[in-house]
């Protein structure tokens, strides 16, 4: 017989064992939060529910630290896909593909045997036993179910390192029993640390920062500065794919692009020179501040590293920060290229981030990167841009786009 773990889902059959199919969430630092913690698991609810909701519409019910995801009438094909859906939610540390059996022992026992059926190799079971009505001892459980395995398939025990292992959690009215899991993201539910407001590059890195951001739990919208009219829509079209594929992490993401190419002109005008490039950053995060507030959004985001590029030293960082009220977090501030990179591969945005565009940043690039930027030197620059009343203006153009993860609409 073909095992839960190991067959395509479009070929499963409905198992015959007298059970429902579900999904078994397990949360991480979620149950860490005291008094708060309700709080924080109506929202994670909310969020699993929103994120499968194209693919079924399911119930999420909380016990004891662990959320159980069902469908009436639900089949095996369905419920892998809200599993796998499930592991882009933050705050999920696991998500199990388990079994919801009756509270006895023979259900319990029917379980088991079936998703071990086919199985070679060692093998250890672990139970857990969040009613302690049942008339078995987890260890009582444990010594059972194993010794019914090996009678019946001739697989060895091993408790350290086995290379199958059969979880059976017994709760206030059913059992699950599972084997193996998919790893989820961790990190808090996003929408519960406030709202910010990412500056999206269209390069590695950018991605990478709303990544981490979201993952502490921030609801993030998206800017995008296009060179246009001195450049092509290519950009544009990197920053939506960015973002529809970081979509997946949060519903319902933003994208607003900015026509930016004769902002630049005015500052390759104004006698910047080597200061252009972040006189164009401060005009930028300036434009992200006006626009933030408007979002409700308290702070921004920028993919910043120190040291990575020449120009991003510390006294260039502390001049982008004269530039704005609102706080500018740099998630990959202590990170180098190649961390950044195994990141952006992980949640799969490196593809696209290396897809070739016309960067409107290279519109100004110096032969000379200036390290040591002076604040009063770019303040007298805007004050010849008179670059509140044009931030303002940038931060009317802006176009409103919703890139919705895997074209699904909720």
């Amino acid at each position: 017989m073909t095992t839960l773990e190991t067959a395509p889902a479009d070929v499963r059959e409905q198992s015959p064992v007298d059970g429902e199919p579900c999904v078994l969430l397990k949360l991480g630092e979620v149950v860490l939060k005291g008094k708060n913690r309700e709080l924080f698991e109506r929202r994670l609810a909310d969020n699993v529910r929103q994120a499968v909701r194209p693919i079924a519409r399911v119930d999420v019910v909380r016990r004891h630290g662990v959320f159980i995801v069902r469908k009436h009438d639900a089949d095996l094909a369905t419920m892998e896909r809200v599993a796998q859906r499930i592991t882009d939610v933050m705050g999920i540390v696991w998500a199990h593909r388990a079994w919801r059996v009756g509270k006895d022992l023979a259900s319990v026992e029917r379980a088991a045997l079936e998703l071990m059926d086919g199985r070679t190799g060692t093998f250890a079971v672990r139970s857990r036993r969040r009613d302690k009505r049942f008339p078995l001892t987890s260890m009582e459980l444990d010594r059972h179910i194993g010794a019914l395995v090996a009678d019946r398939y001739g697989q060895a025990v091993r408790l350290k390192d086995p290379q199958h292992t059969l979880s059976i959690e017994v709760d206030r009215d059913e059992v699950f029993v599972y084997s193996g899991g998919l790893p989820g993201q961790g990190g808090l539910p996003v929408g519960m640390s406030g709202r910010g407001l990412v500056l999206m590059s269209g390069g590695i890195d950018s991605p990478v920062a709303a990544y981490r951001m979201m993952r502490r739990g921030l609801r993030v919208d998206y800017l995008h500065f296009s060179g246009m009219p001195f450049t092509g829509p290519e950009s544009i079209y990197k920053a939506y794919a960015l973002v529809r594929e970081l979509d997946k992490f949060q519903n319902g993401s933003r994208l607003f692009v900015v026509p930016f190419g004769k902002a630049q002109q005015q500052i390759k005008s104004s006698g910047a020179d080597r200061l252009a490039v972040i006189a164009q950053r401060r005009l930028m995060l300036r434009t992200g501040e006006v626009l933030a507030r408007r979002l409700r959004g308290s702070a921004l985001i920028t993919g910043d590293a120190l040291g990575q590029v020449s120009s991003q030293t510390l006294a260039n960082i502390t001049a982008l920060d004269d530039a704005v009220e609102l706080p500018i977090l740099r998630p990959l501030v202590g990170m180098d290229k190649i961390e950044i990179m195994d990141q952006a591969r992980r949640i799969r945005t490196l593809t696209i981030s290396e897809l070739p565009d016309e960067d409107c940043c290279t519109m100004l690039a110096p032969r000379r990167a200036e390290t040591r930027a002076k604040i009063d030197d770019l303040r007298q620059i805007e004050k010849r841009l008179d670059v509140d009343e044009l931030a303002d203006q940038l931060a009317e153009s802006v176009q409103e786009h919703r890139p919705v993860y895997g074209d699904q609409q909720a």
